[in-house]
């Protein structure tokens, strides 16, 4: 039996018998959505934090330091005066991330995209938390004197000391740089009085150089754990240097920000210069979490609300807290 040479098929991915063959064939969902790359948020728990129930802004009282004299006999016994004074921190505008997800897109998604949505937007209020703290405690840092405390906006009292940056090098700085500039800023600590512990933030930049990558292993007292060295360079876990913890974080600010306009912008027009200073120097922090302090008015949350007159719905992600210096004799900058 004779068969013919060609047969007529029905493809039943093809769209109108015409095309590509596979056209309507389902696209298998793998159950997972790629989003964004989330950034590492680590400093909201390195300062000083209050939530307040009402209100604007917050009081964080300052006491100096007691003096100490001898007592002559039968001499009457005078009480001695304690300097005072005191940081406000004031909360900023309501800061949003808001999407709108109409019914009908939704209704074609085959996968959840309200979870996805609502983490995403979390996190960008998080980050944006996470830089305004951050260029908070760099200009505490920057503050060197009363001079340039009063200039920030702080009110100063008597006896109040303040820390000197310290020098790390040029871009070119080694791991070895490093270390030596934590030890200098721990003895300026010392000199200084300033006690608590203390916490290191580099960026992914200088971060790196303390694996010591094209140097000698004899090189890297500070990594050998033979002499009590600690970190590793197997698994990039940072040393800690003079009982000090070594962090990386890209939102620590290194550019000149100090006229820029910030987006998004967290400013409200009595603090127009809260966030602003010029980083560009910036190599580093050292700090203790009495450098700065956050008030939460309004802690991070997501609501969402169908909305009939649109066919869809709204999701916002909100939150309202303030930041701002409370003792710049706490952090140290590397420069």
């Amino acid at each position: 039996m004779a068969f013919p040479t060609d047969q007529t098929v029905s493809r039943i991915g093809q769209q109108n018998a015409t095309g590509d063959v596979r056209s309507l064939f389902l696209k298998l969902y793998a159950g997972e959505v790629l989003t964004a790359f989330e950034e590492r948020n680590i400093f909201m728990p390195l300062h000083r934090t209050r939530t307040i129930s009402n209100g604007k802004s917050a009081q964080f009282p300052m006491t100096g330091t007691a003096s100490a004299k001898y007592h002559n006999p039968g001499e009457l016994i005078q009480g001695d005066i304690i300097k005072k004074g005191e940081r406000t921190v004031t909360v900023d505008d309501l800061l949003i991330s808001t999407q709108f997800i109409a019914n009908i897109d939704e209704a074609m998604t085959h996968f959840d995209v309200r979870s996805i949505y609502s983490k995403e937007a979390g996190m960008a209020l998080a980050n944006t938390a996470d830089k305004n703290i951050a260029k908070i405690i760099a200009r505490a840092a920057l503050i060197n004197n009363g001079t340039e405390a009063a200039a920030a906006g702080l009110t100063t009292f008597d006896g109040e000391v303040f820390t000197d940056n310290v020098t790390v090098g040029n871009s070119a700085a080694s791991g070895n740089d490093f270390v030596a500039a934590i030890y200098a800023a721990l003895e300026e600590f010392d000199t200084k009085d300033i006690t608590g512990d203390k916490i290191c933030v580099l960026p992914p930049a200088h971060y790196y150089k303390l694996f010591g990558a094209g140097q000698t292993v004899g090189s890297l007292g500070y990594m050998n754990r033979d002499i009590g060295g600690t970190g590793s360079q197997a698994t990039a876990t940072a040393p800690v240097i003079g009982g000090v913890q070594i962090v990386m974080s890209n939102h620590m600010p290194t550019t000149d920000e100090s006229s820029t306009s910030l987006t998004p912008d967290p400013l409200t027009s009595t603090r127009a210069s809260a966030y602003k200073a010029d980083f560009s120097a910036l190599k580093g922090l050292i700090f203790s979490a009495e450098a700065a302090a956050t008030v939460k008015l309004m802690d991070l949350g997501v609501e969402s609300e169908y909305q009939i007159d649109r066919q869809g719905t709204l999701m916002v992600a909100k939150y309202a807290m303030g930041h701002n210096i409370l003792r710049p004799a706490c952090a140290i900058a590397l420069v």
